[in-house]
């Protein structure tokens, strides 16, 4: 039990710079407050004590702010972060070294008793602020959930989540998305960066795309007017696009690049 106190403690030393001291971490973080309430709430719901379990939640989301059930599962090393507002439904289910920030919501969306209808988090899962995981689906190992996202299907494991419906960033090289291939994994806090926003990742593919095109026809017309001097004719239009114009750099810096 002590070992497993030492773990939650360090976890939280670990993963949020504010934390200065052990002390602090035992007296003024909810978060972990939360997660202590909920172990023997936890017991009480899977030993038949329903009202019991029901009690002691309540008290913690009363002392605390954070609502988990007493049957939801929650793993080791999980890090409730400022986390206000949490609520952690029934049959959720939390993996070991999770993280989940203020306001967030693992919720279901059927009203059928005795299935499974709240969503499952994977190891290392990172859940940011405002966002709602809505269904009893899996979220895959390392991945990520973008700030008020909204995740109705599952999420491949070290894929990201952005937006409201979700859109799914796969995975580079088994890592998180952020994550170029050539550096080490890392924990990214609030589980965004600049290179999880789908939208802009396509509308930059979109402008790099126009830009070659515009190149190459550049190319083509200059080859066609050297061709055309040395058969002395000229077959070029006046109007031809012989140089580039495209602010392909504008544009990108416009989209966030």
């Amino acid at each position: 039990m002590f070992s497993r106190i030492r773990s939650d403690i360090q976890c939280v030393l670990e993963r949020d710079p504010a934390a200065r001291s052990t002390w602090e971490v035992i007296t003024c973080y909810p978060g972990l407050h939360a997660v202590w309430l909920h172990r023997p709430a936890h017991w009480c719901w899977t030993h038949g004590l329903k009202w019991p379990g029901r009690f002691i939640s309540h008290l913690a989301r009363w002392l605390t702010g954070i609502e988990i059930h007493p049957g939801a599962k929650v793993g080791e090393r999980v890090f409730f972060d400022h986390a206000m507002g949490v609520v952690v439904g029934e049959t959720a289910e939390i993996g070991d070294g999770c993280t989940i920030y203020q306001g967030v919501t693992l919720g279901g969306t059927s009203l059928y008793k005795g299935t499974k209808r709240h969503p499952t988090l994977g190891k290392n899962v990172v859940v940011s602020a405002g966002a709602k995981v809505l269904g009893g689906f899996v979220v895959g190992d390392g991945a990520k959930i973008g700030s008020n996202a909204v995740v109705i299907k599952p999420v491949p494991p070290g894929a990201t989540a952005v937006g409201i419906p979700a859109r799914i960033i796969q995975s580079k090289a088994g890592e998180s998305a952020d994550v170029m291939e050539d550096a080490k994994p890392k924990f990214q806090a609030y589980g965004i960066t600049q290179e999880d926003d789908p939208l802009s990742q396509a509308m930059r593919g979109l402008i790099d795309s126009a830009a070659g095109q515009e190149h190459q026809i550049a190319l083509l017309w200059k080859a066609i007017e050297t061709l055309s001097q040395q058969q002395k004719g000229d077959c070029v239009p006046a109007d031809a696009a012989r140089s580039e114009c495209f602010e392909a750099d504008k544009l990108n810096q416009l989209v966030g690049k």
